[in-house]
């Protein structure tokens, strides 16, 4: 089955910076749309950034020039390079992989798979 496994979560201080990974594993025929999210305690989850299959790049307004979405196709891996870090980045982070897999029947069928989450804290 597919997984992905995420890192780089941990601790900084306001305005440092961390780098979180994403790789999906398993019989991936695509990569399509590659994205992280955020939930923080009490709050929904929320969209930080995306980068599509033809490596077009979105962001929320929030992380704008502080955050960038990067991929590499070959190891099937989402990176997420944090800068500026402020405590209100403090949540959970949550990879997400859109892929094209072999179906039961051996015809191509388009998942979205999650990861865990990786913790991520921003206090001094």
């Amino acid at each position: 089955q597919v997984q992905l496994v995420e890192s780089g979560g941990g601790l900084v201080q306001p305005g440092g910076s961390l780098r979180l990974s994403c790789a999906a594993s398993g019989s991936i025929l695509q990569l399509n749309r590659m994205g992280w999210y955020r939930q923080a305690p009490g709050k929904e989850r929320e969209l930080v950034a995306h980068i599509t299959s033809d490596d077009i790049t979105n962001y929320a307004d929030s992380v704008q020039g502080r955050f960038t979405i990067s991929r590499d196709k070959a190891k099937n891996t989402v990176y997420l390079q944090m800068n500026s870090l402020k405590p209100e980045d403090t949540a959970v982070y949550y990879c997400q992989q859109g892929v094209t897999v072999v179906g039961g029947s051996g015809l191509p069928r388009y998942l979205e798979v999650w990861g865990q989450g990786t913790l991520v804290t921003v206090s001094s």
